[in-house]
């Protein structure tokens, strides 16, 4: 069944091997040009039986306009496309002229064919074996780079994939916001990513797990944070190096730095975490070592009830977030003062817990003691993973 289609296939048709091959791509081992050129060569030791002339390959298929024989061609000009790329994986795709598809389609459906592939689908094989072979790179399911060929202008389109490094920061002054802001000469995402940017020679993207305040220390082990390098031309990073370089600004450090799949940025991201800070509270009214004690009392295992604070509502949504205490101790420093150390859910804005935002939080230490409370000094100790 096998020869007798392919006979009437190549009556009407000038097919090259491979193209022979690939209507019958889902039978047999081996490649299409292959499976062609056996089918070919039994089909006309029939034909020589029967005393009919041989049906060889066409000095120019029909289908393809040998397009396979420009493979070496084309892996050169890949080479070119790629040159000054730190890559290690790789994929190959294509685009063909919507004629060849439409052409290689009504063989299918003139002859019954339902046993062939796409000839992308094959050039993009062939191809990416040649650029293997030749610059001892391997294919990947997640690759660095991707290969867009037009078949037959020779166009090359190099997709560069991001590169994606976890890590943890403290932010050891205040007065720096974690993303770039007017006013401001650094932040914590620029001193972070000039380093990667230069390293790299790609654009940097800083994303970090929540953030702080602008005038609030990250200390403790620090914030998670994704940095995204899209475009990177090198990827094989000397992430010590870069900590080493981030950690001599004296205002940020970073550490635990790895790189990550897009996956596993993306979980880091979207994590839970509850926090721990340490609250400098004034209470101008004057407090007592008593009056903090309870205070830390009443406030461990505290469900608090927050509207969307009074300073932010114009980049946050309006609404009541739910949100508990987790731990609570008092620290009782002078007539005016006291620190509470607090374990308390993500997203919970602790100024607000202190002075309670005239009302938008409750119940707020203000409303606990029954005076009036601002937080005068914050600190992130930790976050902590639930």
């Amino acid at each position: 069944m096998i020869i007798e289609n392919a006979e009437r296939v190549l009556e009407s048709h000038g097919l090259c091997n491979h193209c022979l091959g690939r209507l019958f791509a889902k039978l047999g081992r081996g490649t299409n040009e292959e499976r062609g050129r056996a089918i070919r060569f039994v089909l006309n030791m029939e034909r020589s039986a029967k005393g009919l002339p041989p049906i060889e390959e066409p000095e120019r298929c029909e289908l393809c306009q040998d397009i396979f024989e420009r493979i070496p061609e084309l892996v050169g000009d890949m080479k070119k496309a790629a040159e000054g790329i730190e890559f290690e994986t790789f994929l190959v795709g294509s685009r063909f002229p919507g004629e060849i598809r439409e052409m290689e389609e009504a063989i299918w459906r003139e002859f019954g064919i339902d046993t062939a592939e796409p000839i992308n689908r094959e050039f993009n094989r062939e191809l990416g074996k040649a650029f293997g072979l030749a610059t001892g790179k391997d294919t990947a399911k997640n690759p660095d780079v991707v290969f867009i060929v037009e078949a037959y202008s020779g166009k090359i389109e190099l997709q560069i994939n991001p590169i994606h490094i976890y890590g943890r920061y403290r932010k050891l002054v205040r007065g720096i916001p974690q993303t770039p802001l007017p006013d401001f000469e650094d932040s914590v995402a620029s001193i972070i990513c000039r380093a990667f940017s230069r390293a790299s020679r790609g654009k940097c993207v800083f994303k970090g797990a929540g953030r702080e305040d602008v005038d609030v220390r990250m200390l403790g082990n620090g914030r998670p944070f994704i940095v995204e390098i899209k475009r990177p031309k090198r990827r094989r990073l000397d992430l010590d190096a870069i900590a080493k370089e981030i950690n001599a600004s004296g205002k940020v450090e970073v550490l635990n730095l790895r790189f990550v799949s897009p996956k596993e940025a993306e979980e880091v991201l979207t994590r839970n975490h509850r926090k721990e800070y340490l609250a400098l509270v004034r209470v101008e009214e004057g407090v007592t070592p008593e009056e903090a004690e309870r205070i830390a009392r009443e406030l461990g295992g505290l469900e608090v009830h927050q509207r969307t604070p009074w300073r932010v509502r114009k980049a946050r949504a309006d609404r009541v977030r739910v949100k508990r205490v987790h731990e609570a101790e008092a620290r009782w420093l002078d007539e005016n003062h006291f620190e509470l150390r607090l374990v308390t859910d993500g997203g919970l804005y602790i100024k607000e817990l202190v002075s309670g935002d005239r009302g938008r939080t409750k119940p707020s230490v203000s409303d606990l003691l029954g005076k009036s409370a601002w937080c005068e000094r914050l600190d992130v100790l930790n976050i902590l993973d639930d």
